[in-house]
């Protein structure tokens, strides 16, 4: 990080700036870990109970032991990671030996091994495969989810490294809705798309693994002595903030994972909708409020861009779960959802940064670590709620996963648009609601964050001339 220094009422005000390479690097490598959680998302459940035959009801119970797992993992190495000291930073090491083991656990997940008619050793590879996996990635996204907030405190700077980040995420976003296109048929031949997983897992891990000698983040940090772990843990849930948050990012994660698991099977069954005048009207929504968002943050405040978007979308959702076979209805309602997932890139890191600064304040430590382990702690139940909900109510209203693309019943497709998008909407609106509580706006909370970008960098200072170097 570097910094310039304004002045404000006679009193120096340290601008931070993020050169343009760490931008790009820290934002690349969430982007391609992005992409292929969210292949995960959209269809891993498809690949194993479509072309693998594992029930739909067995993948669900896969989704739940899951979300346990994830509950459990995701604090403990929070913890651990803000209590790491090293040359490196506290959060690089993660990501640079991370990186090999979170593409060979993705490849796992798409081995198809020669036993493939027991339920039981296919519902074992399904649970053991997404174990793995999500046990390296959370090692490797969580510490890219908050070098941002390492790397800068001001919104003005963080939002130089989001905008790279929506980018990407864009992209993320487009990538799996991609793959949805060619995703192998009941009774097709997977060789080509398990190919794509390998070839596309070497490619992000090589990505993750570059950035790594790209990125620097504060060292400083190292330095504070942190909390053990259940006091850490607990003294997190007294921030009234957080916890607003924290139903926040629950339903923007359930949202994301049940919008990515149901794309591909409302394209293929709800026939008489075209999918592409859908798209576009979403993509067109999400760049103008991405615009929106990006210029208009800091003087509109995050909390009320965050509830337009929150009442946007949720109106979006409930209009998609029952009118979604129509198509001027199902095309208005892509188009509020276009309002969300620019929110869900943007806006909510920014909110989550605010939260951490807060602690902060509060308490005189950085905590990324334990933040987003608490979140995870959240918020992965969520991912594990979407796709294990969704394919049990698929499964009620008669879902047939032997049967070739577009030949599902009437009842198959209700069943799928009511999982899809009935409980985000009604998820979406009591955020909503819950943000009016809301505590971190106006023009003391910006007064705060001022002064503790001054504070950081003074940090940083000091910790550089103990070893012998000058900050500028």
């Amino acid at each position: 990080m570097q910094s310039t220094a304004s002045t404000q009422g006679g009193q120096p005000i340290q601008e931070e700036k993020v050169p343009l390479l760490s931008r790009i690097a820290v934002t690349a490598a969430d982007g391609g870990v992005g992409i292929i959680m969210g292949i995960i998302s959209a269809t891993l459940s498809y690949y194993f109970t479509t072309n693998r035959g594992l029930s739909l009801t067995n993948a669900g119970i896969v989704w739940i032991l899951f979300g346990i797992w994830n509950a459990v993992n995701d604090p403990i190495y929070g913890y651990i990671t803000d209590r790491t000291k090293s040359k490196l930073g506290r959060r690089i090491p993660y990501v640079r030996y991370g990186a090999p083991l979170i593409t060979i656990s993705y490849i796992a997940c798409w081995i198809n091994w020669p036993v493939t008619d027991s339920q039981t050793i296919l519902f074992i590879h399904f649970l053991i495969a997404l174990f793995f996996y999500d046990t390296f990635y959370t090692a490797v996204a969580s510490a890219l989810y908050v070098l941002p907030f390492e790397m800068a405190v001001s919104n003005k700077a963080r939002g130089s490294i989001f905008i790279w980040k929506v980018l990407f995420s864009v992209i993320g976003m487009a990538f799996p809705l991609v793959v949805l296109g060619f995703r192998p048929g009941a009774n097709d031949d997977t060789t080509p798309f398990v190919t794509f997983q390998i070839i596309l897992a070497v490619i992000v891990g090589l990505i993750v693994f570059a950035s790594s000698y790209i990125v620097k983040e504060n060292h400083y940090t190292q330095e504070e002595e942190q909390p053990p772990f259940f006091k850490a843990l607990f003294s997190s849930f007294k921030n009234k903030s957080f916890l607003i948050f924290e139903v926040l990012s629950f339903t923007v994660i359930y949202v994301q994972s049940a919008l990515f698991m149901g794309l591909g099977y409302y394209m293929e069954e709800v026939t008489n909708v075209n999918v592409i005048p859908l798209i576009v009207a979403m993509l067109i929504s999400t760049i103008g409020t991405l615009i929106i968002l990006v210029t208009r943050h800091e003087t509109w405040g995050v909390k009320k861009l965050m509830q337009g978007c929150l009442l946007g979308i949720s109106v979006g959702a409930i209009t998609l779960s029952f009118l979604g076979k129509n198509q001027i209805f199902a095309t208005i309602a892509f188009f509020l959802i276009g309002l969300g997932v620019a929110a869900g890139f943007y806006l909510i890191q920014i909110q989550f940064g605010d939260v951490i600064d807060y602690d902060e304040i509060q308490t005189g430590l950085r905590r990324e670590g334990v933040y987003a382990g608490v979140n995870s702690l959240v918020t992965k139940p969520a991912f594990s709620f979407a796709n294990s909900i969704f394919l049990w109510v698929i499964a009620y209203y008669g879902y047939d996963t032997t049967l070739d693309k577009g030949l599902q019943t009437g009842s198959a497709e209700t069943g799928i648009l009511l999982g899809w998008m009935l409980v985000p909407g009604i998820l979406l609106f009591i955020s909503f609601l819950i943000m009016f509580l809301y505590p971190l706006a106006g023009p003391k909370w910006k007064e705060q964050k001022e002064k503790l970008s001054k504070i950081h960098h003074e940090k940083e200072k000091e910790y550089l001339a103990k070893l012998g170097y000058k900050s500028e």
